[in-house]
């Protein structure tokens, strides 16, 4: 009796347990931004009501639910508003436009009846495009550090496609230890992936990691010749600079002599002829003389003419008025002398008989 009493309890435990491992809810990865669907795999035809829930933690919310006597379908929740759609012949939910809020469990109601069928879903970001970071060995100068320091999976390849097995690096990422290979096109890449997405790095080049000593020697020595050439050439560029202000102040100063002595021709020029005007315009006796002399001159006579401004008579001077034949009474003079009078610049009179 006792055991046929064991045997029932195993095969109790051993239904229990595979009715556990039915319900096990499936796993469902979404991608930030992407869409996703996910539904039952069998639904009865005699269905008139379903309900997609959405738990997380002890919240509870409905995610889409369709109704046949209302013949309509709805999202209340702002969270799958306008983005989430379902297939009331399938069951199926899809939600577009996806972010990391929708993760969680969901499970579907139909006909007010909680399924056994459950889904898991994680929304994840999308991994960026992973950068290698190169450190030298200290030790061995024909090996170096190749890390890629991101938390998700990372999957290190060389060119010829063989996968290499990377240690950790503090904090997060990989590393590995490469050793030259004598062939500058030798590469290696560093690939992320998660469950929705997957990139890889730039290739590393070995002509990029090590330092070849005659390639060293080499650039060192061209620097070097341009070096001298670009001082040769400061040094010409230094000389032809100095020869051109040198003749840039040498004309200047020619220049300046030339514009000098023009100057000063051109005074002796203007000051005879500056003093002959003043004299003629201000000095009578130097005026008459020059007047009588030479006013029938052709050219000097014109130019005479221009000074005075209109042709004058010299032949009498003009202080000097003949008055009449009487004397200050009116009397005629005796023996019929002429009475002169003299008008003198400074207004007096004075009678000469």
């Amino acid at each position: 009796m006792y055991p046929l009493k064991y045997s029932t309890t195993v095969i109790c435990a051993l239904f229990i347990t595979i009715g556990a491992a039915s319900v096990e809810e499936e796993k469902v990865y979404g991608e930030v931004g992407r869409s996703v669907s996910f539904g039952a795999t069998r639904i009865d035809p005699l269905v008139s009501s379903i309900i997609w829930k959405q738990r997380n933690g002890a919240s509870v919310v409905k995610a889409i639910e369709w109704d046949e006597v209302d013949d309509g379908v709805s999202a209340p929740n702002l969270r799958f508003r306008d983005i989430t759609t379902l297939n009331e012949t399938t069951g199926e939910i899809t939600i577009t436009n996806l972010t990391v809020e929708h993760s969680g469990l969901y499970t579907i109601d139909i006909n007010s009846k909680e399924q056994e069928q459950k889904f898991m879903l994680e929304v994840l970001p999308p991994v960026p495009k992973p950068v290698i970071k190169i450190e030298k060995n200290e030790v061995n100068p024909d090996a170096v550090y190749l890390i890629c320091e991101y938390s998700e999976t990372i999957i290190w390849k060389n060119s010829t496609g063989g996968t290499l097995q990377g240690s950790p690096h503090y904090p997060n990422g990989e590393l590995i230890t490469v050793e030259k290979q004598g062939n500058p096109d030798f590469f290696y890449t560093c690939t992320l992936e998660n469950a929705v997405s997957e990139r890889t790095s730039d290739p590393v080049y070995e002509r990029d990691l090590f330092e070849d000593k005659d390639e060293d020697k080499q650039l060192e020595e061209g620097e070097a010749k341009q070096n001298d050439e670009d001082k040769q050439l400061e040094e010409g560029e230094a000389k032809q600079n100095d020869t051109q202000l040198e003749k840039g102040a040498a004309k200047r100063n020619d220049g300046g002599s030339l514009w000098i002595v023009s100057v000063k021709i051109l005074i002796l020029i203007l000051a005879p002829i500056i003093v002959f005007v003043i004299m003629y315009k201000f000095w009578p006796t130097f005026h008459k003389i020059v007047h009588d002399n030479f006013k029938d001159t052709p050219c000097i006579g014109a130019i005479l003419k221009r000074l005075d401004g209109k042709n004058k008579d010299y032949s009498l001077p003009p202080h000097l008025v003949i008055t009449a034949e009487t004397n200050m009474n009116g009397d005629t003079q005796p023996d019929g002398e002429p009475n002169v009078q003299h008008l003198k610049e400074d207004g007096e009179d004075e009678t000469e008989k």
